[in-house]
């Protein structure tokens, strides 16, 4: 056990560390890279509505928003107050919904956000493995062949053409479902089984899409991989031996072929933390990529750093945990 950790778990942790270390630099660098001032582009955009300020106030506003924005002091200076900020977990504050706090603002997006790609996610990655691997152990059957086809027909379509169709069909021709937000306007939040129906209602075009095209992709992949394995000697023997076909199914067959679709599944759940911009703009959805798309447009500097980093830990603290657990799934890991 001793011997794991210092040769596997630690060294992968340091890994984990420098890629949020050197992430993280590189969201501080880039932003001063570009020709763009955020303080003067913002005074710009103050100045274009029409009010009159003086030049005592125009001063006084460079200076907070140079303070805002951390960009007081040299490059150093600024690199070492931006670690600082973020030990304490002090993101800034949001010009666009000054004085909120970054860090809140992308709390209450992210729940949104885990909460329908998260389970459309898992979902789709159950369905289409299964799927996959029923389709390959008995390819005679015309329901899973059909299945097939549509998998290929779905597969290219980008996630967001489907949800625009979705659109179409149920939201204009049949009116079944609603098009915008998570919940109907002026409904309070509440922890309630009345609200958290609502919420399905409202979120099932936008999580049907994300699960039609994600289980056409696992449906793909897992139907490749357990194309290979059955034709292997001790799937062949297993069967001569006159195991039950569940046992080599779901033993053999789909157990040997989850290695690489886990690993797939990891890296996808690390992508949650950015966030589905497209859909989330297309249904108004409260979710981080909303707050990504309407920082943008606001060029709101915190909020788009802010956002950024939690994406760049995300992804890596998902990698890291696959990293983890890989060695409980294949048993080659725990040997070496």
């Amino acid at each position: 056990m001793k011997k794991f950790l210092l040769n596997y778990v630690l060294p992968r942790i340091g890994q984990y560390l420098m890629v949020i270390f050197i992430g993280v630099t590189v969201t501080f660098i880039i932003p001063r890279l570009s020709p763009t001032d955020p303080v003067q582009a913002q005074i710009n955009r103050t100045l274009t509505s029409g009010v009159n300020y003086s030049q005592d106030m125009l001063d006084d506003f460079k200076v907070s928003l140079t303070s805002l924005y951390g960009l007081e002091g040299s490059n150093w200076e600024q690199y070492l107050d931006f670690w600082s900020r973020l030990f304490r977990g002090d993101l800034g504050r949001s010009l666009s919904s000054f004085p909120t706090p970054v860090v809140e603002l992308i709390g209450r997006s992210m729940p949104w956000t885990l909460g329908l790609l998260l389970t459309a996610t898992i979902l789709s990655w159950i369905i289409g493995n299964l799927l996959g691997g029923f389709s390959s152990y008995y390819p005679k059957s015309r329901l899973l062949g059909s299945i097939d086809v549509l998998s290929q027909a779905v597969r290219p379509i980008p996630y967001y053409i489907m949800a625009l169709l979705l659109v179409v069909f149920f939201a204009y021709l049949l009116p079944v479902f609603p098009i915008r937000g998570a919940y109907p306007m002026g409904t309070r939040p509440s922890m309630t089984l009345k609200f958290a129906i609502t919420v399905l209602y409202h979120s099932t075009l936008p999580a049907l899409s994300l699960i039609i095209i994600g289980v056409g992709g696992w449906f793909i992949g897992m139907k490749s991989l357990t194309s290979n394995i059955i034709s292997e000697d001790y799937v062949v023997y297993a069967e001569t031996a006159g195991l039950k076909e569940r046992k080599i199914l779901f033993g053999y067959v789909i157990r040997n072929a989850m290695l690489p679709q886990i690993t797939g599944l990891g890296l996808q759940l690390g992508m949650i933390f950015n966030g589905s911009l497209i859909l989330e703009v297309i249904f108004t959805y409260p979710g981080i990529g909303l707050l990504a798309y309407q920082a943008i447009l606001s060029t709101d500097y915190s909020l788009i750093m802010g956002i950024t980093i939690f994406s760049i830990v995300g992804v890596a603290t998902a990698a890291l945990i696959l990293d983890l657990i890989y060695p409980f799934f294949d048993p080659r890991v725990r040997i070496q």
